[in-house]
């Protein structure tokens, strides 16, 4: 018998908001609004999804809104976090960083402050109620204006300490060039934010490189396309950016055709630091345990390889350094452990 993944303690550091939402409350909550939704969220869930071109990832984002439209109340948005923190800790997940954009709930809950505030809250009582650290990485969206990054990256600064961590950059990386959001990574980064751009997902190196270079990326959203470039993966090793490695979404968004060709086991030889994570869960059906399964059966990692997975996915997390060493030890003891 191998040993139990969902022993085995670990960060989550890409996670975004309504994706982490359970199948099941999406289908209730629908039901209790009489809102409709398409047999992509219903009957043929998870829905067959393709976005490497434009249609297809305007059906991604349509079927996204879709989900984001059941979150109406305030009590909505504590149960998501309340059942996200619940399935973190059944899979072994100890920190998770969960991306948010609170301009798409604003017009709903009195604003970006109060619902910045509302989420935070929110936050601390499912980590409290779960016995999982959970922090925020507000995201900005690329196909939006620079200006709406520019007043989401003040937006975190008034919280850095206060429950958030990183600034973000998500959605559509062929719609916006990571230069045109440097201001706002500057603000985030004054602040002491980490920086934690998408890039590298559905365009190649190059838009790696332009999320370390004009954004000073800490970690990269996805960065898979980084396999293309023996330098720039140089790069990345050199000065420890993590990519948040998360194949069951490439697979699901066509970056890659199976599981086996997302280049993790090239990644991980070069030294770039990976850490695993299950991106919208709502969408591509399954959440973190299931990326570290692939990691073994998809790409051949031993236990000693799993485990230094799960310690990268630490290390690259904001979690306080008390936090760190305890799980670092943890993971230790889990693979000393016999099989």
């Amino acid at each position: 018998m191998a040993r139990p993944l969902d022993a085995l303690p670990k960060a989550h550091l890409h996670l975004h908001f309504t994706g982490s939402m359970r199948h099941s409350t999406l289908i209730e909550l629908a039901r209790e609004q009489g809102l409709h939704l398409p047999d992509a969220l219903e009957q043929d869930w998870p829905p067959r999804l393709r976005a490497t071109d434009e249609r297809g990832w305007f059906r991604f984002q349509r079927l996204y809104d879709i989900a984001r439209s059941v979150l109406s109340r305030p009590e909505h948005v504590y149960r998501l976090l309340r059942e996200t923190a619940e399935d973190e800790a059944a899979e072994g997940s100890r920190w998770l960083e969960i991306q948010v954009d609170p301009s798409g709930y604003a017009h709903r809950f009195g604003g970006l402050t109060a619902t910045m505030e509302m989420v935070l809250d929110a936050v601390d009582r499912a980590a409290e109620h779960a016995g999982v650290g959970i922090a925020v990485v507000v995201a900005a969206n690329r196909t939006r204006h620079p200006l709406d990054a520019n007043t989401l990256a003040r937006l975190a600064a008034q919280y850095a300490g206060r429950g958030v961590v990183g600034f973000g950059l998500s959605n559509d990386e062929r719609r916006g060039q990571a230069r045109d959001f440097e201001r706002a990574f500057r603000i985030a980064r004054r602040a002491g934010l980490l920086a934690v751009p998408h890039g590298g997902e559905l365009l190649g190196p190059r838009s790696v490189a332009q999320c370390v270079e004009d954004l000073g990326a800490d970690r990269l959203g996805h960065g898979v396309r980084a396999a293309e470039d023996a330098r720039l993966m140089e790069v990345l090793a050199r000065r420890e950016i993590c990519c948040e490695v998360c194949p069951s979404s490439n697979v699901g968004l066509g970056v890659a055709e199976r599981p086996a060709d997302v280049p993790v086991r090239r990644l991980f030889e070069a030294g770039v630091p990976i850490a695993l994570g299950a991106d919208d869960p709502l969408l591509f059906g399954s959440r973190l345990a299931r990326q570290y399964e692939l990691a073994r059966e998809a790409y051949g990692f031993a236990d000693a390889e799993v485990a230094e997975l799960a310690r990268q996915s630490v290390r690259a997390s904001a979690a306080p350094e008390e936090t760190r060493k305890e799980l670092l030890k943890e993971i230790d003891d889990w693979l000393a452990a016999p099989e």
